[in-house]
């Protein structure tokens, strides 16, 4: 027998053809009998997504005004590593399900920003040919999931830093706990996403690391050896947490605000702004102004992430924000004018 998840989709590919579906649809379409086929529009009916128009031989249902057709709570995606982007990604995640339907404000921002961490650390160091996404919402909880087959996260760190072990590469990760310099280490994103989820598990080929951040512990397990690096990311919906409570514990960037906007003096010694994840810390919680004033006063180049990050990828989804640029050379004008380019021709 078919099962609901199947009836329910073709009950909605009827009413999307026909705009209409009865009861005769069904059992012409499944060959199930009327009480069977009635039961699963009856749900839909009781959960007020469609209503029953007419009596008798007359009757059928259609979408109820407004309520369209629901998207799912769930959405599983293969995607070929090539010429990805993570914010397009999450996009399309948005777009094809209810995830972040319904959510608070401070939830969505978490999501998005280690989401994107989590997916751009696969796209850019994993060197796997696939990845594996899987993102859901249930009556409590947001989760993620993403694995890849590459060359493994303790792997990569052990190659990049010249260490000898898995355990040296873990505990390089780990450094971050006791630093309030997590971008001088490996792994920035994955430190930032370990403080604020309420648990982060990091498996690859024979080790999981595991941030309980609700019992308050870090621990280490052994597990059967896998290729490649597996992330699973969750949150509670009655989270109180904020991205940007978060980054000004561990950062030194210098804030001025006003009641329009907001100065950010970029220049610290001994800093380099390369990184998607130092932009995506610098502009969290400034959605709430009409103007930002970014000053570059001292600072002598930034990367093209980094400036694409703020200058397409934030601009575009805050496009009634005025961002405003001081002191640039023409370094820095040169990349912020590359991504700016991206985003009108994109």
């Amino acid at each position: 027998r078919a099962n609901a998840m199947d009836m329910k989709k073709l009950i909605f590919q009827l009413l999307e053809k026909k705009g209409r579906v009865a009861t005769a649809d069904l059992v012409n379409k499944t060959g199930l009998s009327r009480a069977y086929a009635q039961r699963f529009l009856k749900e839909l009916a009781d959960e007020g997504v469609i209503l029953l128009i007419g009596k008798a031989n007359q009757a059928h249902y259609v979408l109820t005004p407004e309520k369209g057709i629901p998207l799912p709570p769930r959405v599983r995606k293969v995607l070929l590593n090539k010429g990805l982007s993570e914010d397009k990604v999450l996009d399309a995640v948005k777009s094809e399900s209810s995830v972040f339907q319904g959510i608070s404000g401070n939830v969505s921002s978490i999501v998005n920003y280690a989401f994107t961490e989590m997916l751009n650390n696969a796209i850019e160091h994993s060197a796997s040919d696939k990845i594996d996404l899987v993102v859901l919402k249930t009556s409590t909880h947001i989760r993620f999931t993403v694995t890849d087959r590459g060359v493994g996260i303790f792997n990569n760190i052990m190659n990049q830093n010249k260490l000898a072990s898995t355990m040296d590469a873990i505990h390089d990760l780990l450094k971050g706990k006791e630093t309030t310099a997590p971008q001088a280490h490996s792994g920035e994103g994955i430190f930032f996403t370990s403080k604020i989820a309420d648990q982060l598990t990091i498996a690859s080929f024979e080790k999981k690391i595991v941030f309980d951040n609700v019992g308050r512990d870090v621990y280490i397990r052994d597990i059967k050896s896998a290729r490649g690096t597996r992330v699973d990311f969750a949150l509670s919906l009655t989270s109180e947490n904020t991205l940007s409570d978060l980054f000004h514990q561990y950062t030194d960037e210098s804030f001025q605000f006003s009641k329009t906007g907001v100065r950010v003096k970029l220049y610290h010694r001994g800093v380099e702004y390369v990184s998607r994840s130092q932009a995506r810390r610098i502009v969290a919680g400034l959605e709430k102004f009409k103007m930002i004033e970014l000053d570059f006063e001292g600072v002598e180049t930034v990367g093209q992430a980094f400036a694409d990050e703020i200058f397409r990828v934030w601009q575009n989804a805050h496009k009634d924000i005025k961002v405003i640029i001081k002191n640039t050379n023409e370094n820095i004008l040169f990349m912020i004018r590359h991504a700016q380019h991206s985003l009108t021709t994109g």
